[in-house]
């Protein structure tokens, strides 16, 4: 009897075992299986770090009037990417970061089930084997990984202890994980899940929270293994509603809005003109035409406003802070100049869900009749009551700032999270640190670049090839490319030169700079109402979206729209938009009356 060439299951794939069998083993040939891989020698810890629901213009980083000094030492010690794109929205923008492919093609075109989804292909909120993850192919190769924070790419239907966990973090490539499933959560009142169960917290923030147990995951792997490398996924509920944090950290920001939002534009856009992150000859879109000026509200809506900023301030730096002990932790260990550092602040631009006044304890938008409906008058009336109980823990978890604070903390774009067809949505800041490899401190990139762009990067700088299978599903392309290129090369070109936006009906493309863009009707704040209004009517066609275009190498921010100009270019990127909502499953399009429907529908159905 003799067996050559037996396949045997090696647990993230199926090797071939090359010995020879006989009945006598003195004629048999052994042939030893690699059944656990060892990363590269030297190869580095990889610590990814994302926020959510901040601006372009938020961070000190970047500009902003928030003080995030640990970020700022980030990117002064590496480099600043200002031309860095996400989806616009959560759990798309995380599903295509964790898989490097887009967020269509993997099923999250929104959001898990029961939320915004649909039985689509591109829309089910199910992804699949055949779209691992980044912790899966750095698992497979010899790296111990860990997710803290936010995850919001499980089914509700899979919340339970009971699994299946094949969509928690432990079903895809964390070998642990402290984590919240859902889209938002209490910074206080936590429904966390540890590895494959739902745990109780102490009260702590939940900030203080997941930094203590992603130290506590890297000092005991080196205990056990001191020259294994790591890969943190460290995801803050920071800066999505609700913002909440204690006094000490809001209460260092008193006074320090009291200029408004339209003050904070400019002084944040000179900002960024100095650092370099923003093009020279920039101009400042108009304020949006829905919000008021500072000037023309009255001291009551000034004081509350304020205060609503100065929360949303201390939240973030506060953030930082926890952030910084994370560094400080690597620092003194001696593990930082090892490390890699990838900062995606933000999964989307800022957040316009506070609407016109914000929210505190009560929400006055009564579109899906969920909430308790108010007049305009009463709304404003009973926010400047609540003007004590901003950031604490009463708030609802809607809890969010006004919209000309989002606009704010969006310079220098226009529009907001969702906005997909808008930069005010997609553009958001990277910061890329790694002492070991970037010789030039403190430089900044403006190469093109996507979130789907970090897996393979990440490939790239730990030396590990993508796997052709995990857990012996045969592996479907990346849709990234890796951004080393552009690491210690400020002048490479773009690689990553064409990409499509979709959000909500909402969408763009973009083709060597080129942009079309439609804005698609009923959006959220089209739909926006107050006890005793009527909002006019949209025809929902998607046939009927106007669509603009600009050309983003001279005008970054979208002030002039050529489709009038350039009729010819609209219409090639059109076509284009349609060769990829084809490829990657993005039609039809799910917008938010779709959604409403949804939630009316499953309500009814609950209650019977």
């Amino acid at each position: 009897m003799l067996l050559l060439g037996t396949f045997v299951s090696q647990g993230q794939q199926t090797q071939e075992w090359k010995g020879r069998i006989a009945k006598n083993a003195s004629e048999s040939i052994p042939y030893k299986l690699e059944f656990t891989k060892t990363a590269p020698a030297g190869a580095p810890n990889v610590v990814l770090i994302l926020l959510d629901d901040v601006g372009y213009g938020a961070i000190s980083a970047f500009g902003g009037l928030i003080n995030t000094p640990n970020l700022d030492a980030l990117a002064d010690n590496g480099l600043r990417y200002t031309n860095f794109h996400t989806t616009g929205i959560c759990s798309p923008t995380r599903a295509a970061l964790l898989t490097g492919r887009n967020h269509h093609a993997v099923g999250m075109g929104l959001f898990p089930p029961p939320f915004i989804s649909a039985d689509f292909p591109g829309y089910n909120g199910y992804i699949q084997p055949e779209n691992g993850t980044i912790a899966e192919a750095l698992q497979a190769n010899g790296y111990n990984t860990y997710h803290v924070g936010k995850w919001h790419l499980t089914p509700g239907s899979e919340y339970s202890d009971l699994g299946p966990f094949l969509r928690w973090p432990s079903g895809k490539g964390f070998d642990h994980n402290l984590s919240f499933l859902g889209g938002a959560t209490d910074q206080y009142k936590l429904d966390l899940v540890e590895d494959n169960k739902h745990v109780k917290t102490d009260g702590s923030h939940l900030n203080k929270i997941i930094t203590d147990k992603a130290i506590s995951y890297i000092t005991r792997q080196k205990e056990l293994a001191p020259d294994k490398p790591f890969f943190l996924y460290y995801a803050t509920g920071a800066a999505h509603a609700p913002h909440q944090v204690a006094k000490e950290w809001s209460d260092k920001y008193k006074g320090r809005f009291d200029a408004g939002w339209d003050v904070y534009r400019e002084t944040v856009f000179a900002n960024q003109k100095r650092l370099g992150v923003i093009p020279a000859n920039a101009k400042l879109p108009e304020r949006n035409s829905l919000l008021k000026a500072w000037k023309d509200l009255s001291p009551e809506e000034k004081k509350v406003n304020a205060r609503f900023m100065e929360v949303y301030a201390g939240f973030l730096e506060y953030t930082d802070y926890e952030i910084g002990r994370l560094i400080t932790h690597l620092k003194t260990t001696g593990q930082f100049d090892n490390t890699v550092f990838l900062v995606i602040v933000g999964d989307n631009g800022a957040s316009k869900e506070g609407t016109e006044y914000g929210v505190t304890t009560q929400n006055p938008n009564v579109t899906t009749g969920l909430t308790n409906p108010m007049t305009r008058e009463d709304y404003k009336k009973f926010i400047q009551s609540e003007y004590d109980k901003i950031g604490g823990k009463e708030v609802i978890t809607a809890a969010n700032y006004p919209l000309g604070w989002a606009q704010a903390t969006n310079t220098p774009f226009k529009f907001w999270k969702q906005d997909a067809n808008a930069e005010g949505a997609t553009h958001n800041p990277l910061i890329v640190s790694y002492p070991k490899l970037i010789k030039e401190k403190g430089g900044i990139r403006n190469q093109y670049s996507h979130v789907i762009d970090i897996y393979p990067t990440i490939l790239e700088l730990t030396g590990i090839p993508q796997p052709d299978k995990i857990k012996h599903v045969e592996q479907k392309p990346l849709h990234g490319t890796s951004l080393v290129y552009s690491i210690n090369d400020k002048n490479a070109p773009s690689t990553h030169t064409q990409q499509y936006y979709t959000i909500f009906g909402n969408r763009a493309i973009v083709k060597d700079g080129w942009k079309a863009s439609a804005a698609h009707h009923p959006n959220p704040l089209d739909l926006a109402s107050y006890l005793g209004e009527t909002k006019p009517v949209f025809e929902n066609n998607a046939d009927k979206d106007i669509w603009e275009l600009y050309n983003l190498n001279e005008d970054f921010n979208e002030r002039v729209d050529l489709a009038k100009k350039y009729p010819e270019k609209l219409k090639e990127l059109k076509a284009m938009f349609d060769e990829e909502a084809e490829k990657y499953n993005v039609y039809p399009l799910i917008d938010i009356e779709y959604y409403i429907k949804q939630v009316i529908k499953t309500t009814a159905e609950q209650t019977k």
